[in-house]
């Protein structure tokens, strides 16, 4: 007889158990996120009692947008300025440099609708292997930033930078907000080096 409520026990808590993962898997699905063409995965996307819910942090590294978290009042807030960026060499404008060559130029930085306080600036490049380098940082404080401004121009001259790979350059122009810690990427621009 203990045998028999043993074996039944066991049973009941096996389909119990069983039932309750089923029912928890099917209550939340993970989710692939496709980007401008280009799937992200692991990226922390599932769909909850028919709602999808995506990182934050996707979102912004996506949108080239800051993002901001404050803890105490459990809010995330997302800012999207607005900047363009321009490349120039010798008043042309360009997108294709010459492989191994030292290039002279401009890159033209327009800034609007920034809706939040920053507190440094800087301009990278990265090669076609994804090596980074810093090019220019502007940090507030310093006699032309732009403190307190929701719109701006900036003109930066890079002076003989070579492009030694055949490919694509990224630059990136980086924003810190206030009281923050890290920079944040708000805009990108490829050059092909060809």
């Amino acid at each position: 007889m203990k045998v028999r409520k043993l074996i039944v026990l066991t049973l009941t808590f096996t389909l119990l158990c069983g039932s309750v993962a089923y029912a928890a898997d099917s209550v939340t699905q993970k989710l692939r996120v496709l980007i401008n063409k280009k799937w992200e995965d692991g990226s922390d996307a599932v769909i909850v009692d028919n709602k999808t819910y995506i990182s934050s942090q996707l979102v912004s590294d996506k949108l080239q947008a800051i993002l901001l978290m404050d803890d105490n009042d459990k809010k995330v807030t997302i800012y999207k300025p607005n900047v363009h960026m321009s490349t120039v060499h010798k008043s042309t404008t360009f997108r294709e440099v010459q492989k191994d060559q030292p290039l002279d130029f401009n890159v033209f930085i327009t800034v609007d609708s920034l809706k939040v306080d920053i507190s440094a600036l800087r301009l990278t490049i990265a090669d076609t292997y994804g090596a980074e380098t810093t090019i220019w940082t502007q940090k507030s404080g310093d006699s032309d930033f732009p403190d307190k401004k929701y719109d701006f121009g900036l003109t930066i001259n890079v002076s003989s930078y070579t492009f030694a790979q055949a490919g694509p350059y990224t630059l990136r122009f980086w924003m810190k907000p206030a009281g923050e810690s890290a920079y944040q990427v708000v805009s990108e621009k490829v050059l092909a080096s060809k």
